[in-house]
Order: C-alpha cells, then structure tokens, then sequence
C-alpha cells in the first residue's frame, strides 16, 4: 500500500552501502545548499496545505526556536555557534548565539526587516513571550528580557534561575512552555543541576539531577518535574505533556512529577511513555549523508562479526526527532486541531501524530493518520532542511523553523576521521522559517485579536478563542496583570460557557487570579466534560473539604479522571485514604500507572496500604500485576526501613494458606532489589528471612532465601 500522494521506497542497508561507494567516485561527499524557493520546490507537503517563506536570510540565520507574544511580534533564538558544547566553546558574553526581533514592514507576509534583541551568548535555545518582554533559557540560566526605551533592543537583563546542565549542546535547559496549569515547563533532560532562584537567595537549592523543570514567577515557586524530554515538548488543551527525545518522537509524561517525588523510595520515577502505535518508520526522502552511510556500514561490520544479529540502519528510521509541537491554532482544517506536528533533522521531513486518548489508560496512543500511513507530512529532496522546531501563530498557521545546515549531528556521535573531513560552518550563515497554511482559507474574524491595544475586558473575552494559542495569551495577560475587576465576567464564563476549553481557561484564570474558591472546585469536580473534572481534582487538593467528592472520582469512566483522582487523594493522609487507595489498587491492579499513583502517595507506600488490601478482594486469586505491586511494595518498606518485616511475614501467611509461592517470591525480590549488593541489613527483616526458610516448604522459596541470606 502506498500513499496518495507520495511514493517511498524502503532503503535498505546494503543499497544504501552501494551508493556510499557511488558517492565516493562520482559525486561530492555532501551536496550544497539551495536557496529557499528552491527547497520549498524539493517538498512534497500534504495536499490540503502549501508552505510559504517568511523569513530567510540574511534576516534569520541558525534558527532553532521561535515565538509570538500577544501583539504578534516574532522573537527567534538563533544558535551560531551549535555545536558550541562539543568543539570548541565560547566564553560568556563572546558568543554568536543571537535573538533577533522580525519585522514585516509592508506587510506582504514575508520579514524584511530584524532587529538584534540581544546578541554574544552562546548557550540560548528556546524563548517565550512574557510581561513586557521574554523568558529565555541559556544554561546555566534561564532569564528575563525586556527593552524598555523602545528601541527593538533589549536593555534589561534579569537572571530568575541558575545552575543548570552546561555540556552537549543537546541536552540542555530549553523549550520554555507556559501551560493552562499558570506553571511555565522547562525541558532539562533529566541533567544534573543545582538550581537557585536569585529571588529566593536563602532557598535551599534543588537537584534536578533525572528531572525537567517547572515555575511559576507569580508565587516565586519552582521544582522538579517528569523526564526526560529533550529538544520538544508540548502541552494539549487539557494540560497533557509530550516530549520529543530523538530516536523517540512522542512521549507523554503520564504522572507528574510532584506526585513522584512525594517520598524517596519509588522502585522507579520515570513518568513517562512512549505512545507511538507505530516503529521507528521514517518515509524519508534523502539517502543517509556520507557520513552517516560510513558509519553505519563500520557498525554494520562490527556486529557481523561479532554474531550479534543487529542490523544498523543508516536511514528511514527516527534518530533527530525534535520540537513536538501541538497544533492549537484555529486556521486549519477539521481533523488537524490537537495534532502533533515533529520536526526530524536526520530525516529531513516533519511527521504528525493524532492523539487518541486510551481507553482503559491514562494515556494516549499516537498515530499516523490514514493518509500518512505510508508517508509524511512533509518530506524534502533538499539534504540540508532541517526542521528543528515549530510555532503556532496568531494567524493560526503552523510557522516551521529550519535551522538549514549541511550538518547537524554533534560531532561526538562521528567517528573522528569522518568528522575531518565534514565542514561544520557550511550554514552558518543561513536558515529559513517556513509559514504551513491550508490550501483552502477559512474565513475568519479577526477585529479583536488585530486589535493593537487590548484591555483587560478583551483578554477575558480571547479566552473563549477558537485557537488553544490565543487562550493561553489572555490568560497569561489576565494573570501577570492581576486586575481583580475581571473576576465576575470570567466567573461568569466558567459557568456558562458551553465549551470545556473555555471553562478550564477560566477556571485557571480564576485561581492565577486568586479567586478560586471552594464551591467553585466543587462546580468542576461535577463537570460534564473529563478535562474539566481532571483539573478540579488537582484543585481540590487545595479543600480539604471537598475529600469525599475526589472519591466520587475514583469510579469515574474516564481513566484519566479516575487516575487524577487517585493522584490527588493520595496528598492527604489518613486511614481513611489509605483504603480508598487499596480499592484503586484492586480495580486498577493490571495498569502499572494506576499502580504507581497508589505507591507514590504517603499512605500507599506503607504497611498499612497492605492491610487495608486484606479488606478487599484482591489476595482472593494470583496475577502477576498484583506480584508486581506487593514486590514494589516490598522495595519500598525496605528502603524506607519501615514495616518490611511485617509485609514478609504476612505474606508468607498468605502464601501458605493460598497454596501460592509467587506471593511470598514477589516480596522476597522486592526485598532483594532494594538490599542491593551489600544485602539485608535491617536485623528484624533479617529475622523475618530466616524464619520463613527455616519453616517454609516450598524448594522454590528456600532457594530464593538461601541466595539473598548469602550476600
């Protein structure tokens, strides 16, 4: 089966070998830039869009990141100096990393002007629109810029977090993201990190080591969040995060992390999963460059000989996954809002995934879309297109940014003879950004959002905008303005707003502005659209009150709801909790998401959650999920020296009396996992150990026990 509108053919390893000898003698190593008409000519873009110029040098050069602040300015990160981290890097302040602001002055479409916003530092990699001016993220910081005179320069310089991860260019602070939550989300890669706010000068500082990054600059806090997402994330309209990592284009963090970190004893914290339905696939449409090819083939030789059956693929598959971008403008066609859009650097292409939600999960499953089974959204000849990230606009188009590089992959990766003869430089001094719009053009009202000067009144309206992007620019607006005189008309939209999106909206508003209150959290919690019920559980940690109504929750058909619930009710810590947890526990025992929210809370990683199971059903037959979940619980009673003992001695009880081993060998593992190489060391565990293989009769048990008592 082959798409409609664009053929590819699979390359596989030893074509792509004989054209690397080819290459060699017939033709240069790596071909030349085109101009940008050109490498539009060399796209094949799906056939309901077309893509525009609109800014191409020398107004951009080494564009990574882009962003549009309320009044439809455009500020773009520009990365001179990449691969700074991995050759030879510049000290601070002598950087040819640059921010430039692009101007449109005849209003064609297309930049004709840009003014240098801020220029000499090396390590800039994503910026957003904030206040007066922008966010910016460049390790070891991430910073405040505002121009004050109006001169299109920025003048003011603010350092708000430092200590960041500083090595390899691609694994750094980045992807700034200001999300309906009112939190700003930073991707880190899970890097290690020290991290001060130079508005908290006497906090103590966070270790970010395994973690992303959140904050919020209105209450002064910040803290860890899930990981790892590399250059790419993205947040939907319900507040769902996806990451992009390379080789793997789509992650979403399923359980955030302030709910991972609630104690230290989770067997694991990694929150996030791949959601792809589909492989590494790639319909590329450039053969892999020469170095690429030679690598490969040297890999491919190694593995031969070393029996080991790999194959290496040179091409066709993901390897430069980057900017995962949610469209949420309002311009294109039905069937495309939510969609995730991916830029592949490597493969010289842009992918795109449809979200579904799962239906017994709290996740999502991407997929391709039936016209895309076969192909992608946009695929090019030219070898030098690389889509790094993307940007939905105020216009509601989708704005694509090709940093435009002969090469793009670090040099660390290369072998260092291959590495002599690749010209790094070769683009330096250019780039593109490429505007995607439908062929066929909505007609759309725009007399409030061209407004120049827009009050307060007319942000509250904005958050009932058809487009995701001009909803969340009302809300930031409303909140850093803090005008209290807006609350009745967005109290008045929250209740009766016959869109979810914009009730949510309003909701968050509402508490940015500090007037949530009780009975309004008590409202959503009886939402009849799941986003809304979701958020309100994450609310309703705030009402102690409202307690029973998250248990309510706890049986609602949406997963997600049922699973933030669960979430949520776990911040609170009573017996009363506790059961509720083991019935979750019990109904969910087959989902390892479920699973984890029951033990990241207090009372689920306690002695007492396994008594609280013993009042439900769930010891009545064996399964290896609920193994599974008493061998996590055994891990975390043992790191936490806390109540192991009692757990093993229970269930071994239980073992016996079910005839069932697998009980008492999924606790004694978990004991095992959590002793590590040094072994048990609590003396009443010990005691607990020696006991059951002294009495037990089972072969398996004892000779489990006889090799763990030995370490």
């Amino acid at each position: 089966m082959t798409s409609k509108y664009q053929v590819v053919g699979y390359r596989a390893f030893m074509v792509t070998s004989l054209l690397f000898g080819f290459w060699s003698c017939k033709q240069p190593k790596y071909p030349g830039p085109k101009t940008a008409e050109e490498s539009i000519a060399a796209m094949t873009v799906h056939p309901d869009f077309e893509v525009q110029i609109y800014a191409t040098e020398p107004f951009v050069k080494d564009p990574v990141a882009m962003t549009f602040d309320e009044k439809g300015n455009a500020y773009v990160v520009e990365m001179a100096d990449y691969p700074f981290s991995d050759m030879e890097p510049n000290p601070p302040g002598k950087g040819n990393g640059r921010i430039v602001y692009l101007k449109d002055n005849d209003k064609d479409g297309v930049v004709d002007e840009s003014v240098v916003f801020i220029e000499g530092i090396s390590e800039m990699t994503s910026v957003m629109a904030w206040k007066k001016g922008v966010l910016v993220t460049a390790a070891p910081d991430i910073f405040y810029l505002e121009d004050t005179n109006g001169d299109g320069t920025a003048d003011h310089k603010e350092v708000l977090y430092t200590g960041f991860f500083t090595n390899n260019s691609e694994a750094q602070i980045t992807n700034l993201t200001f999300a309906i939550d009112n939190w700003i989300y930073a991707s880190n890669h899970g890097q290690a990190g020290e991290i001060t706010s130079t508005r908290q000068s006497d906090a103590p500082a966070l270790s970010v080591g395994g973690a992303d990054f959140r904050f919020r600059l209105d209450k002064e806090l910040y803290e860890k969040e899930t990981a790892p997402a590399q250059f790419g994330q993205t947040l939907n309209d319900w507040g769902h995060r996806f990451m992009t990592q390379n080789t793997v284009h789509i992650q979403q963090a399923v359980i955030p992390g302030r709910y991972m970190y609630r104690h230290a004893f989770l067997p694991s914290t990694r929150g996030v999963e791949n959601i792809s339905d589909h492989d590494l696939r790639m319909y590329q449409v450039t053969p892999a460059p020469y170095w690429r090819a030679e690598r490969s083939r040297r890999r491919q030789e190694t593995y031969d000989q070393q029996g080991k059956g790999q194959i290496e693929h040179p091409d066709g598959h993901f390897t430069g996954a980057s900017g995962g971008t949610v469209y949420g403008g309002d311009a294109f066609p039905d069937g495309f809002y939510g969609n995730i859009f991916t830029g592949e650097v490597a493969g010289n292409l842009v992918h795109r995934d449809v979200l579904t939600a799962h239906k017994t999960s709290p996740k999502y499953v991407a997929s391709r879309a039936n016209e895309d089974k076969e192909s992608e959204f946009i695929t090019s000849t030219d070898s030098w297109f690389r889509p790094t990230s993307f940007a939905v606009s105020p216009d509601g188009n989708l704005y694509m940014v090709d940093m435009y590089r002969q090469h793009i992959e670090t040099p660390m990766s290369i072998p260092e003879d291959l590495v002599a003869e690749m010209d790094y430089k070769q683009g330096m001094d250019m780039g593109r950004i490429y505007r995607i719009v439908p062929k066929n053009k909505k007609n759309l009202d725009r007399t409030l959002t061209d407004k120049e000067n827009k009050t307060t009144a007319d942000y509250v309206k904005l958050l009932a905008h058809e487009s995701q992007w001009w909803r969340l620019q009302a809300q930031r607006k409303l909140v850093e303005a803090q005008d209290k005189s807006v609350i009745p008309s967005v109290t008045e939209l929250f209740n009766n707003s016959a869109d979810a999106r914009f009730r949510l909206h309003a909701l968050y508003t509402l508490e940015g502005l500090g007037a949530l209150t009780s009975d309004i959290v008590k409202k959503a919690l009886a939402d009849k659209h799941e986003g809304v019920r979701e958020h309100a559980a994450i609310l309703a940690e705030r009402f102690p009150e409202n307690k029973q109504l998250l248990v309510s929750l706890l049986d609602d058909q949406a997963p997600r709801v049922a699973f933030q619930a669960t979430l949520s009710l776990g911040q609170f810590n009573d017996l009363f909790v506790t059961d509720q947890l083991a019935k979750v526990a019990e109904k969910n025992v087959n989902d390892p998401w479920f699973r984890m929210a029951v033990l990241s809370a207090n009372n689920g990683a306690s002695y007492e959650l396994l008594k609280s199971l013993n009042k439900t059903s769930f010891f009545a037959s064996y399964a290896d999920e609920k193994g599974q979940l008493i061998n996590d619980l055994a891990f975390i009673l043992t790191r936490k020296d806390q109540g192991a003992d009692k757990l093993l001695n229970d269930i071994a009880g239980l073992a016996k009396s079910k005839g069932e081993s697998k009980w008492l060998l999924g606790a004694i593992e978990g004991v095992q996992k959590a002793s590590g190489d040094k072994g048990v060391q609590n003396q009443a565990v010990k005691s607990s150990l020696k006991t059951i293989m002294d009495t037990s009769t089972d072969e398996s048990v004892k000779s489990k026990l006889s090799e763990l008592l030995k370490i």
